[in-house]
């Protein structure tokens, strides 16, 4: 199946201001790719690409005094499977976890692993290590917090998550991050496209979505507790220990994103 993915974001700036985007398709999708996601400025304005800690492919730019707009159309291949589910997965022990996915058992911004540490044993400990873990996990997030728009807050963290029982898909992730680091499994934040492909359409606009992968038996797991349901059609754009590590814009200086919109649809070939 093919997928059209892109975004219109229009930013309003009192005075240039330098910017870092995290807005492309991930490397790992980069042969799926069939009409590329080029970032496209207006007024037009130079750009420079950088990878960064984690892989991800980011854009720098000096955003003019006034309006900015950035917007990209790009189609990708899909296999059309649902994420994959794997229960016999086993956790690694600590000590045999390779070098580079331990940052991701560690607190970071939004995931304050210290402070629900405890708490994770208290409900998770007696859960079967490994695939089963993640998913009580899981399950316990989609139950616990009530999803919602009106409910968004950028500076949100897990345990404020944890403890308000409110949020959006962020706020899903970074808490069941949380949960899996404080029980020893490596888990880093996602985000990208996800559309209705597979279920019925949401009433809700279309957005970025955020969802999570842990470490477990050797690779990389997709796991999702806001909708708890393996799905069709996600298109990554980056991943980190969290949400600072991924922000669609980072600015050095006031902006205010004064348009969004963001597209997710499935197309046949001679749509696309």
């Amino acid at each position: 199946m093919q997928i059209r993915v892109g975004y219109e974001l229009i930013y309003d700036c009192p005075q240039p201001t330098p910017m870092i985007l995290a807005l492309h398709i991930h490397f790992t999708r980069v042969s799926d790719i069939i009409v590329p996601d080029h970032l496209i400025t207006s007024p037009s304005r130079p750009l420079t690409a950088y990878r960064d800690g984690f892989g991800n492919w980011c854009s720098r730019i000096v955003a003019p005094q006034g309006q900015l707009r950035l917007t990209t159309n790009a189609v990708v291949n899909d296999s059309g499977e649902p994420d994959i589910v794997v229960p016999s997965a086993q956790q690694h022990p600590v000590e045999e976890l390779p070098a580079e996915t331990l940052v991701f058992l560690l607190g970071s911004r939004y995931c304050e692993t210290d402070r629900l540490v405890q708490i994770a044993w208290n409900l998770f400990g007696e859960t079967p290590p490994g695939w089963a873990r993640v998913q009580a996990i899981c399950d316990f997030v989609h139950n616990h917090i009530t999803f919602g728009y009106e409910n968004a807050r950028a500076t949100r963290t897990a345990w404020e998550a944890y403890n308000e029982g409110v949020g959006v898909c962020r706020d899903f992730a970074h808490l069941a991050v949380t949960f899996c680091r404080c029980m020893n499994i490596p888990a880093r934040y996602c985000t990208g496209y996800l559309g209705d492909i597979g279920v019925p359409p949401a009433p809700e606009p279309m957005d970025f979505s955020a969802w999570f992968e842990v470490f477990l038996d050797g690779r990389w797991y997709i796991f999702d507790a806001r909708h708890n349901t393996p799905r069709i059609g996600r298109v990554l754009i980056a991943c980190g220990r969290d949400a600072s590590d991924v922000a669609i814009s980072t600015t050095f200086g006031p902006a205010t994103l004064a348009g969004f919109t963001v597209w997710t649809d499935e197309v046949t070939p001679t749509d696309a």
